[in-house]
């Protein structure tokens, strides 16, 4: 098992000892691997593999699937194409990866992005696409360059949008000032159960950026930064659902406003999974016009509750 662990690992430039018994590093092919040895590891060696598919899901998948309907998808593929910044949200193997890669495959050929992830596992088919990956420390603990400092220098890269695989720290706060400041578009993603806790969880790691901002301030980022909020699930059966589609709408009384345009109903009418089916709220998204503006006239039915009566969300 060792020399398995070492002949994988030397291709990458990396090494696993006593002193250093963990490694979380991408191979050739996109994969991820995750080594962790004794003593840390108890009963030996252990070796966890991620694999991707080299054919990435499309909106149409998602749609056969049942992870989001036709209506969701119409909508989201508008809000890409009118620039508004949307935060994918969901637990450890809710499809968040794969979701901002459907995302993603809204966005015209012609536009710069710049990703920047830990690891790299985006697979954009743009033309213009500059992919950054942040790097940890060596041996005796420098070199390590942070998702943050990625951001700063993509900044001066002139991309027409950032994509950020996940924001896990302090780079949360970069990110709401390049939202507010221009960089429209842009995608990204974060580990939170409701798109409430989304928020929460974002306003925590700009703390984390050793920021002595007031509570209110950074709230106010955040709602004129983000427009949409999706939330993904994975159901009891293994299935992957968008559960939420929120708009933000602004500030009240120091809390941040959202409304839910979807909702996931449990019960009732049934997908084939028996999980539930993605129903409108009845809500019209406030961007509308500015939807309409840009080209993306979505009819109003999509946005009606269904005919059984209230959903119970």
């Amino acid at each position: 098992m060792t020399r398995v662990v070492e002949r994988m690992l030397l291709p990458l430039g990396r090494r696993i000892d006593e002193q250093s018994p963990m490694v979380d590093a991408r191979l050739p092919d996109g994969s991820r691997v995750n080594v962790i040895i004794p003593p840390l590891a108890v009963d030996g060696p252990v070796i966890t593999i991620r694999r991707f598919s080299q054919d990435p899901f499309t909106s149409e998948d998602l749609i056969r699937m049942g992870s989001l309907t036709v209506s969701v998808a119409r909508l989201l593929e508008a809000c890409v194409g009118t620039r508004l910044n949307i935060l994918v949200s969901g637990g450890t193997g809710s499809g968040k990866t794969t979701f901002l890669n459907v995302l993603s495959s809204y966005i015209p050929a012609d536009q710069r992005l710049v990703t920047i992830e830990d690891p790299a596992e985006l697979q954009l088919r743009q033309p213009h696409v500059v992919r950054l990956e942040t790097r940890p420390p060596n041996l005796v603990g420098k070199g390590a360059v942070t998702q943050r400092e990625l951001l700063a220098n993509a900044l001066r890269m002139r991309p027409d949008r950032i994509i950020i695989g996940e924001v896990r720290s302090g780079e949360a706060f970069d990110m709401l000032q390049a939202m507010n400041t221009g960089h429209d578009g842009s995608l990204t993603t974060v580990h939170a159960n409701t798109p409430r806790d989304a928020l929460a969880r974002v306003e925590n790691m700009v703390l984390m950026a050793g920021m002595d901002l007031p509570q209110r301030a950074i709230r106010e980022q955040i709602s004129s930064a983000l427009q949409i909020v999706v939330q993904l699930s994975r159901m009891p059966s293994g299935a992957r659902r968008v559960t939420h589609v929120a708009e933000i709408t602004g500030m009240e009384s120091g809390t941040v406003t959202m409304q839910d345009l979807f909702v996931f109903r449990r019960g009732g009418g049934v997908d084939a999974d028996g999980d539930g089916e993605l129903v409108a709220t009845g809500l019209p998204p406030n961007v509308s016009a500015r939807l309409t503006a840009a080209g993306f006239a979505l009819d109003p039915k999509m946005f009606e509750p269904p005919e059984d009566g209230e959903p119970s969300w």
